[in-house]
């Protein structure tokens, strides 16, 4: 998609500090970090919402997932703990509409996250 921020960090139109890439997503440090560790980890196919996901997504949903958590165990994260928020929507707290997790560690989280 042609105007979505994150479609052009993906095609590297707009510079972004990456903490991982492979075939099918890519993981970025955010530029404004609610946390110590705060990184997006995002499809490098553009899906705009959660809502947007269908069956044929279930792979590439898991491989973020999974990818997040990679991420987190090499980076010594893991054993003390991260949060995997994905937003939906406006009312969702979604501000880039193209699907992401949000990796957040290095502090305790608190509940509810507001």
């Amino acid at each position: 998609m042609s105007d979505c921020l994150f479609c052009k960090i993906v095609a590297g139109t707009i510079p972004a500090k990456k903490a991982f890439e492979d075939d099918e997503c890519l993981g970025f440090f955010d530029i404004h970090p609610q946390a110590p560790t705060h990184v997006l980890v995002i499809p490098k196919r553009h899906v705009r919402t959660v809502n947007d996901l269908t069956i044929e997504d279930e792979r590439l949903l898991g491989h973020l997932f999974l990818s997040a958590a990679r991420f987190a165990k090499t980076q010594g994260l893991a054993d003390s703990g991260y949060r995997c928020v994905v937003n939906c929507n406006a009312h969702g707290g979604q501000t880039v509409f193209h699907l992401h997790v949000h990796l957040l560690a290095g502090r305790p989280m608190t509940w509810p996250p507001g």
